[in-house]
């Protein structure tokens, strides 16, 4: 397996974790991720960019089933709010495809949330930066190389 500059990043900091590979030619749903995966939906959870009133953006990590609540997403970040990038933008801005969008190794480090639920779990599953790669770790471990909050952020 190639390593991503997700798993690289992690590996710089210390963090460890669990690599997973599945097949796939496009993006797929994180539901359909934690099919191939043979893993709990749940504990998949998807990298969102937005951008706040301000021209600040945000990224929200929440549950592969959920869907991202804008009013509590907003008022996570203190936005009066905040809407979903364009998928056209997501590239330029981050460095990442729409389906292999990891919060780790941007082009730039964004204010970052993952819901509470993944408090939940021993260990959550992201993306590793490539469709078709995830890694699997823990928040203590997530948390070495990534600053965040844990926020209520899912309807």
């Amino acid at each position: 397996m190639n390593k991503t500059n997700a798993m690289r990043i992690l590996e710089q900091q210390g963090a460890s974790y669990i690599p997973h590979s599945y097949k796939s030619n496009a993006a797929l749903s994180a539901v359909d991720v934690a099919k191939a995966l043979n893993r709990e939906p749940g504990r998949i959870f998807k990298t969102l960019v937005t951008a706040g009133r301000s021209g600040q953006h945000y990224v929200f990590i929440i549950p592969g089933p959920k869907e991202l609540d804008l009013r509590k997403a907003a008022t996570a970040v203190g936005e009066k709010s905040i809407e979903m990038i364009p998928s056209k933008e997501l590239l330029p801005l981050t460095g990442y495809v729409h389906g292999g969008c990891s919060p780790l190794g941007m082009k730039k480090h964004f204010p970052t949330r993952i819901d509470e639920s993944a408090a939940d779990w021993d260990t959550i599953i992201i993306s590793a930066g490539k469709i078709g790669l995830q890694t699997e770790l823990s928040l203590k471990e997530l948390e070495k190389a990534l600053p965040f909050q844990l926020s209520d952020l899912t309807q």
